[in-house]
């Protein structure tokens, strides 16, 4: 793939999606990488609603269950609906030229980090604030609603997280791929089976076949290595597309039979279908396992087969402003669009909506499941119109800072913040994180 193949323009801030950078000097978007994280977007959105499913007893709502509980295909299809390594491999793509810009003109990498921080600490800011105030209006008033979604509602931020995480070692990741090209993938590759086989404790050939089924029953231990080996594997594969060492239908089809093998191989062994969610059908994320690893190559597989006919279509079809428009949604959909399943439920157990219809399988499931996702689109909607306003109106060309310590500190205060939310929900989460994250925000921001 020829190098100015991803090279982008340089959009608002406020407009540019989590995890983006852009070369300045380019005159051109490229489509098909906006493409596919609009595509990857939608799919975490409504997945997420979708795998909610709300328990009503006698027109109250008790709580809430998840699909990966009460259906054993759901499994599977997180193979194609975990899109979290798309999102990756697309992210580093993008962003590649800019770093390869300021690695030849000497700029600083910890600034561009800060300024990524700091572009993510604002909007996740004003979410805060508002989960905050809602946690303790609940807490005075009936919160029966809040209880049933309080870690529902930030569960989602581990994504940003783990993007901060591997971004901050992009430039480590590009400075590899030009030095040592697809050796660098497998010097990844090559840490998480490890991981995989001591966490097992794997002594013998034969115990390979049991693999999956000791790594599950072990504890995380020496696994979690792979927090950073296995999330940094699609983005060290984004920059080797990027760069041409990956491209075309050759190797995606070669990526998507290792995909198949790979995959088949990690469920014979005992590793967890689902490849999303906790203590729900397996765990295969929190650490992340070489089960996961399948779906990296599935999808990286996927996007370099359908490259060529995928950007035929794109050019012949006039897409680009309804990419363009999901893509500048991107940071704030993908942080407000759990806080609508609040509302959609609170309209459904007072209008007596089939929110809650049982279990696939049993008669009105899947109806019900679109009612669900049709009120949590239409409270999602009032929701982005006031907070797209809110964004417009705020200053938006604050600058990073490039002190060390500021973005040291700043960073460790935003990584504190959104564990806090994950760790303990709407509440009392939200009130910790929004303290944290605000100091962040105000840590990262250069001074005069």
């Amino acid at each position: 793939m020829p190098l100015h193949t991803h090279e982008r323009p340089t959009p608002h801030p406020a407009a540019a999606p989590p995890g983006e950078d852009v070369a300045r000097t380019s005159p051109t978007r490229d489509i098909y990488a906006d493409a596919l994280r609009a595509c990857a977007l939608l799919v975490v959105v409504f997945g997420h609603w979708m795998a909610t499913l709300p328990r009503v007893e006698g027109g109250r709502l008790v709580g809430t269950d998840h699909l990966l509980r009460n259906w054993e295909l759901a499994g599977a299809l997180t193979w194609l609906v975990q899109v979290v390594p798309l999102f990756v491999f697309v992210s580093a793509a993008v962003s590649t030229g800019g770093v390869l810009r300021r690695l030849g003109e000497g700029d600083s990498q910890r600034r561009w980090w800060a300024g990524r921080a700091l572009g993510l600490a604002r909007p996740t800011l004003t979410y805060l604030v508002v989960l905050a105030a809602i946690a303790l209006f609940a807490r005075l008033a009936d919160g029966h609603l809040l209880q049933a979604f309080n870690s529902s509602l930030t569960i989602h931020l581990w994504f940003l997280v783990m993007l901060l995480a591997v971004q901050a070692l992009l430039p480590l990741c590009v400075r590899a791929d030009r030095r040592f090209g697809l050796k660098a993938v497998v010097a990844l590759l090559v840490v998480a089976v490890l991981a995989d086989l001591l966490r097992a404790g794997v002594r013998h050939p034969a115990e390979l076949l049991q693999l999956g089924a000791r790594v599950e029953a072990s504890a995380g231990g020496i696994g979690w290595i792979n927090l950073l080996a296995v999330w940094l594997l699609p983005q060290q594969l984004g920059i080797a597309w990027r760069s041409g060492r990956l491209v075309g239908a050759r190797h995606g089809a070669w990526l998507l039979a290792l995909a198949a093998v790979w995959l088949a191989a990690a469920m014979a062994s005992g590793y967890p279908v689902a490849m999303v969610g906790v203590q729900l059908a397996g765990n295969n994320m929190l650490p992340p396992t070489l089960a996961l690893v399948g779906v990296v190559w599935l999808q990286v597989g996927a996007v370099l087969l359908t490259e060529a006919p995928a950007r035929r279509f794109l050019e012949r079809h006039p897409l680009p402003r309804m990419v363009a428009v999901l893509g500048a949604l991107g940071m704030p959909l993908y942080l407000w669009h759990k806080l609508a399943e609040l509302p959609a439920a609170w309209i459904g157990e007072r209008t007596g909506l089939p929110i809650d219809a049982g279990d696939p399988g049993t008669p009105g499931f899947w109806l019900g499941r679109l009612c669900w996702l049709l009120l949590c689109a239409a409270c999602l909607a009032p929701v982005m119109v006031a907070v797209v306003r809110y964004e417009m109106g705020r200053r938006r060309d604050v600058a990073a800072t490039a002190a060390t310590a500021a973005i040291v500190a700043g960073g460790a205060a935003l990584f504190a913040g959104l564990g806090a939310a994950l760790l303990l929900g709407a509440w009392p989460g939200a009130l910790v994180a929004l303290a944290c994250v605000a100091v962040a925000s105000w840590l990262l921001r250069a001074r005069a």
